[in-house]
C-alpha cells in the first residue's frame, strides 16, 4: 500500500510538473520596450517654435533612479454610501501591487491588467496622508457644505490607497478621469473624452458636477496645481504656479504674463465650464489657449501625439513614453529657460515599465462603440460630396487622415525641421495661438482622423466648434457668433476662423455631408 501511494504521489507530481511547464510554453510574452531610453529620446520631441530647439528631457540614469509606484487602490464613498464594513476592511488589509507581470499570462491579461492602470491607476502628486485631508473626506458634513455630490452608485471620483504607512487618499483614474466619456444616454466609452458632451449650452448633468467639484476641493487640499501632473507648487501666489505652468519668456510679448496677477477667483472664471466645453488646460498648455480632450480610440494608427504634434508617435514605446512625460518626467527646460521655481518639486516615483506597457496595449484596443448612424442614400449622397470637394485630400480613407501636418496661420517651419515631420506647406487658418503661444506650440496642427466624429462632439484643437452643424454653418466665421464650445474669457460672442471647407454648400449638401461623417 506504501508502495502504491508513493507511486501515486509520484504520478500527480509528474503531472503538476508538466502541466506547469506546459502552462509556461504557453504563456505570452510580451517584448516590452525601455521606457525612458536616451537613444530613443534624442529625436522624439518636436522643436518648440520661436525657439527651434527640442525641450530638455530628465536623463535615463535619473529616470530610473526613481523609485516604482505600483498600488492598487479602492474607490472612495460618499460617507454613508459605502458598503457594510468597507472602511474596517481598508484599514486592516496589506498594500497590494495595482498589477502583477508574473500572473499575467496571455494578451488578453495583460490588456486587462492595462484597463486597470488606466481606470484605477493613482500617481504619488496626488496622493496624500494628510490626516486632516483625509478626515475631511470623510465626513459627509464637510462635503455637502462643498457642495460634492456622488455618483449614482455614491462614489466619488477619488480612490483610497492603502500603503504601508496606513490608508493614503488620491485622485486616482490618472487617465480615466480625462479619456472615459459617460454619455448621457448611459453608454461608457473608454477613450473618448470625458467632456465630449459638454458645451456652453449642455453641461455635465448635476450629479457629475457634484462629482467632479470633490477634485476641486482635493486639489486645494493638497496643494497642486489643475493640468499639472508631474510637480508639486511652491509657496509662491497662484500666479506664480500659472506662470510656471504656461509662461512663454521666448515671446517678445508673451500673452499669459497677465496669469501673474489672476486672483483664485479670477482663475476659477477664466476655467469654468460655462466657458470651457470640451476643452482643458495642461502643464505647458495655457488657460488662454486651451486643447480638447482628444480620442484615445484609434491613436495606434497616429503618427503623432497631441493636436500640435509635440511627439513622434513611432510605436508603442513611444506612447507609454508619454505617459511617463507627462505624469513623472516633465522638468520643463527649453534651451535656456527653466520654468521652475526652486521650491517646485518633481515627483520622486514613477509608475514600473510593466505598468506603462500594459496601459498602452489597452489603449491599442480600444474599439469604438457601435455606431447608430446607418449608411443610407443620404450617406451615400454626403460621401460623394466628400470626394467631389477634395476632402480626402487631408481626411484620407480609411484612416480618414492623412497623418500630416498643416502649417499654423502665420508659421513658416525653419530650414532645418526634423525630417521626421511630414508637413503639408497650407494652413487652414484655425486659430494659431495653442501652436504659436504656448510650449506646447510646435508652429503645427496635426491632420485629425474623421473617424468616430458622431460621438467625439467638439470640432477643432480648441474645442470650440460644439457640433456638426457649427462646424458647417458659415455664421461661425462672424464676430457676432457664440460658439457652441470654448470661447475666449470675457467674450460674449466670437468668430470661429479657419477651415472653411464645406461652408459653401447649400443646406441639402450640408445635411448629406453631415450624414456621411456621422457614419465614420
Amino acid at each position: 500500500m506504501d508502495i502504491l501511494r508513493s507511486l501515486v504521489g509520484v504520478l500527480l507530481a509528474t503531472a503538476m510538473i508538466i502541466q506547469s511547464v506546459a502552462s509556461e510554453a504557453q504563456r505570452w510574452t510580451p517584448d516590452i520596450p525601455r521606457v525612458w531610453d536616451d537613444a530613443a529620446l534624442a529625436d522624439w520631441v518636436t522643436p518648440v517654435a520661436g525657439l527651434n530647439v527640442r525641450p530638455t528631457h530628465v536623463s535615463e540614469k535619473a529616470y530610473y533612479s526613481m523609485p516604482e509606484y505600483n498600488l492598487r487602490s479602492y474607490p472612495v464613498y460618499m460617507p454613508g454610501r459605502e458598503p457594510e464594513g468597507y472602511w474596517e476592511m481598508l484599514t486592516h488589509i496589506d498594500p497590494k501591487p495595482l498589477i502583477e507581470p508574473d500572473t499575467l499570462m496571455t494578451e488578453a491579461d495583460w490588456i486587462e491588467a492595462g484597463r486597470r492602470v488606466f481606470e484605477e491607476a493613482d500617481t504619488p502628486q496626488f496622493t496624500t496622508s494628510d490626516p486632516k485631508v483625509i478626515a475631511q473626506f470623510r465626513s459627509r458634513e464637510f462635503l455637502e457644505e462643498q457642495h460634492v455630490r456622488p455618483r449614482p452608485d455614491g462614489t466619488l471620483d477619488l480612490r483610497w490607497v492603502p500603503t504601508k504607512q496606513g490608508i493614503a487618499l488620491s485622485r486616482g483614474a490618472n487617465c480615466g478621469g480625462c479619456h472615459i466619456l459617460q454619455t448621457s444616454g448611459g453608454t461608457r466609452i473608454a477613450g473618448a473624452s470625458a467632456r465630449a458632451e459638454v458645451s456652453r449650452t449642455r453641461l455635465y448633468p448635476e450629479e457629475v458636477r457634484g462629482a467632479n467639484a470633490v477634485v476641486d476641493v482635493f486639489e486645494s487640499a493638497n496643494h497642486v496645481l489643475r493640468g499639472a501632473p508631474p510637480f508639486f507648487m511652491g509657496a509662491g501666489a497662484l500666479g506664480t504656479w500659472l506662470y510656471q505652468a504656461s509662461g512663454v519668456p521666448w515671446l517678445k510679448d508673451d500673452p499669459n504674463l497677465g496669469l501673474k496677477n489672476l486672483s483664485a477667483a479670477d482663475y476659477r472664471a477664466l476655467i469654468s465650464e460655462e466657458r470651457w466645453g470640451g476643452a482643458i488646460t495642461r502643464w505647458n498648455g495655457s488657460p488662454l489657449f486651451p486643447a480638447k480632450i482628444p480620442d484615445l480610440i484609434g491613436v495606434r494608427d497616429r503618427k503623432y501625439i497631441d493636436h500640435t504634434a509635440t511627439h513622434l508617435h513611432r510605436g508603442i514605446g513611444d506612447l507609454m513614453r508619454y505617459a511617463a512625460q507627462v505624469s513623472f518626467a516633465e522638468i520643463s527646460d527649453f534651451g535656456p529657460y527653466h520654468m521652475l521655481a526652486p521650491d517646485t518639486r518633481r515627483v520622486a516615483a514613477r509608475w514600473p515599465d510593466t505598468n506603462l506597457y500594459a496601459l498602452a496595449l489597452y489603449i491599442y484596443s480600444l474599439q469604438p462603440p457601435r455606431n447608430p448612424n446607418s449608411f443610407d442614400a443620404k450617406a451615400e449622397a454626403g460621401q460623394k460630396i466628400f470626394t467631389r470637394a477634395g476632402c480626402a485630400a487631408c481626411h484620407t480613407p480609411p484612416l480618414y487622415t492623412n497623418n500630416k501636418l498643416t502649417l499654423a496661420r502665420g508659421f513658416t517651419p525653419p530650414d532645418d525641421k526634423p525630417a521626421a515631420l511630414d508637413i503639408l506647406a497650407i494652413s487652414v487658418g484655425t486659430d494659431p495661438g495653442l501652436a504659436l503661444s504656448t510650449r506646447k506650440g510646435t508652429g503645427y496642427y496635426k491632420v485629425p482622423s474623421l473617424k468616430g466624429v458622431w460621438y467625439r462632439g467638439h470640432y477643432l484643437h480648441d474645442g470650440s466648434v460644439g457640433s456638426l452643424e457649427e462646424m458647417f454653418n458659415s455664421d461661425r466665421l462672424q464676430p457676432s457668433h457664440v460658439p457652441g464650445g470654448w470661447m475666449p474669457a470675457g467674450a460674449k460672442s466670437h468668430a470661429i476662423q479657419g477651415h472653411e471647407f464645406g461652408l459653401r454648400l447649400n443646406a441639402g449638401e450640408r445635411d448629406e455631408l453631415i450624414a456621411f461623417l456621422r457614419t465614420l
